[in-house]
């Protein structure tokens, strides 16, 4: 395979989600907690989530104006008379992005700069480009322009998380982390990541504020083998999103010892990726909820490219070619290669007891 294959795609991929980065880390700084609207499954929408959006699809429609978007956000209630104040003020903030000065690797030509302001029209359209079913064929991106809400209002982890999925199998992931600290080794010392990987071509951790420059060429990543004493498991922060006192069945059966590490958000894929824990589990709560695409593709990438495996709860592929959804939720395991196996077994053998025991 070309080193060159999806060269465009990374850089630009990069360059939004850095740009949606900053534009999220500023909102955080000066939110107001009126601009929070409500969504039906209850996870709050920040003006950063559909800001973020706006500028990322703005981003892609100037680059690859063919190419589909499956995103979280609409703009339906934007357009409304009483979503008005919101609008505005995303559309402010959207174009501050935009309009920001290049930064080494950038190109104009990218709908970013000085003289790259958008209308409020054009943003909402931009927005609504995130509203593509998916597919079995062709290529599309996914976007979840602030993956982990509740732990970005906490001021804690959080993503920005953009794939370019192509027939089916993910290509190329970029998650950015404004919060997670570069070094697990010094949780207090500087913040700010972004991840990459194209697959065939590793996993690479880059600094936030520079991921262009041909200086910043990045930490390759590797998830190392584990033992029982070094594995643990990294797992939702939200009870509502996974089912965590299986996970701790799960643990016992695999003799590990060491608590689980919990965080919001895809920086769960970024730390197994760099090696930080030892296995993302994700098990369902309950019958019903489909796990999104947006929330595990450039996840699961960046996962394999890093040596590890991804699998459901019974260690089959994750099928992205299904539409907006996984289909029927069958969980999501992670680990490196040595453990993967093992995983999934602690994991059938805890279903088995749970089914026996009703």
């Amino acid at each position: 395979m070309s080193i060159a294959t999806y060269a465009a795609e990374k850089q630009i991929a990069i360059a939004a989600v850095r740009r949606a980065c900053v534009l999220t880390a500023s909102v955080f700084n000066k939110l107001v907690k009126q601009e929070t609207l409500t969504k039906e499954d209850a996870s709050p929408v920040t003006v950063g989530d559909y800001s973020a959006q706006a500028v990322v699809n703005t981003i892609l429609g100037r680059t690859f104006p063919q190419d589909p978007i499956v995103g979280e956000e609409d703009a339906a209630d934007l357009r409304q008379e009483s979503g008005k104040a919101l609008r505005e003020r995303i559309v402010q903030l959207a174009n501050e992005t935009l309009t920001a000065p290049l930064i080494e690797g950038e190109k104009e030509e990218w709908g970013l700069g000085s003289s790259q302001g958008q209308t409020s029209e054009q943003l909402l359209d931009a927005i609504d480009r995130g509203n593509y079913g998916g597919g079995k064929t062709g290529r599309f991106w996914t976007l979840d322009p602030i993956d982990g809400t509740k732990g970005f209002l906490r001021g804690e982890q959080y993503a920005v998380c953009l794939a370019l999925i192509v027939d089916s199998r993910v290509e190329l992931g970029v998650i950015g982390c404004p919060n997670l600290p570069v070094s697990a080794a010094n949780p207090s010392g500087e913040r700010g990541c972004l991840f990459v990987a194209v697959r065939g071509q590793g996993a690479y951790q880059l600094p936030l504020a520079s991921p262009l420059s041909p200086s910043a060429a990045g930490t390759r990543l590797t998830i190392p083998p584990s033992t029982p004493e070094t594995l643990n498991f990294l797992e939702s922060v939200e009870k509502a999103h996974a089912k965590l006192s299986f996970n701790e069945r799960v643990a016992q059966i695999l003799g590990i010892t060491r608590p689980p590490t919990r965080m919001d958000s895809q920086a769960k894929y970024c730390v197994l990726a760099r090696g930080d824990g030892g296995a993302y589990l994700r098990m369902p709560t309950g019958t019903g909820y489909k796990e999104k695409i947006w929330d595990h593709a450039p996840g699961s990438v960046l996962v394999e490219e890093a040596g590890g495996v991804i699998t459901d709860g019974r260690g089959q592929p994750l099928d992205f070619g299904l539409g907006r959804t996984l289909g029927e939720n069958y969980g999501v395991v992670a680990a490196g290669k040595d453990v993967h196996a093992k995983v999934i077994a602690a994991v059938q053998q805890a279903k088995e007891e749970e089914t026996q025991s009703k």
